[in-house]
């Protein structure tokens, strides 16, 4: 379906920078457009210390892996594909369609894409005295490393990319000023909520929160209704269509809502 003159309806995507395009494209088939608010962007990390945590992460055989841009930062530092009897473990499919593309020879992930998914994975559940990569980011994933240190595991966390603050650009403000409903806010990171309302002026933060969101997960709609939400969905993982999908099951238009 091609993208009307005047969508439907809306989604509000907080990705980073450059990081709208999936979705765009998924509420595309569904006539609807994004408006994309970003208020970080990604940003590789190469230096000596961070080149030998991630050699020493992968170092263990068993190294999860956040998000497709810490597959991507992490090759770019070492050839995934080089490294030896790696079992690479990914948080969603979208990660681990990344560690595939690459050539990553064994991955596993879970059904239910979040946190709480990964823990249930039965390589993650007998690892008392066992070393595990954790490759991400500063600040991501806070769940998983306690989760594992308290099962006894021994965690070499790698951070191989930073999300900077950037402050949200005039045009999205204004287009944010101009929108009426229907539209709905994706959710796919609390880190990125919360550099939402620290950025976005008070009355365009007071028009996020009257609008319904979605989220990837149940403890991010649980951080959503905290900062304000009053209307929270949840969507089956943080897939582009999946986010559609719940969206507009929220607003009554998708099939069979």
């Amino acid at each position: 379906m091609q993208t009307p003159l005047f969508p439907r309806w809306h989604l509000i995507s907080l990705r980073p920078q450059g990081r709208h395009d999936a979705l765009r494209a998924a509420a595309r088939r569904h006539g609807g457009g994004v408006l994309a608010l970003s208020t970080c962007r990604l940003e590789p990390i190469d230096d000596a210390r961070t080149r030998a945590g991630l050699a020493a992460a992968l170092a263990t055989g068993l190294a999860i892996f956040t998000s497709p841009a810490a597959v991507a930062a992490a090759n770019a530092l070492q050839a995934l594909d080089e490294v030896a009897g790696l079992h690479a473990v990914a948080v969603g499919e979208g990660t681990a369609a990344a560690l595939r593309r690459l050539g990553t020879a064994r991955t596993s992930q879970p059904t239910r894409m979040d946190s709480e998914g990964l823990l249930g994975l039965p390589v993650l559940q007998h690892v008392d005295g066992r070393k595990i990569g954790l490759v991400t980011a500063p600040g991501g994933r806070g769940l998983l490393q306690p989760q594992l240190e308290a099962r006894g595991a021994k965690v070499l966390r790698a951070d191989v990319y930073r999300r900077r603050p950037v402050a949200p650009s005039p045009r999205a403000l204004a287009a944010l000023a101009r929108l009426r409903p229907p539209a709905v806010v994706a959710l796919t990171s609390g880190e990125a909520l919360a550099q939402a309302f620290a950025q976005v002026p008070d009355d365009q933060a007071a028009r996020l929160r009257a609008l319904p969101a979605v989220a990837s997960s149940a403890r991010l709609a649980d951080k959503a209704r905290e900062a304000g939400f009053g209307t929270v969905g949840v969507a089956a993982g943080p897939r582009p269509a999946s986010l559609v999908e719940a969206a507009l099951a929220l607003l009554g238009e998708y099939p069979g809502a």
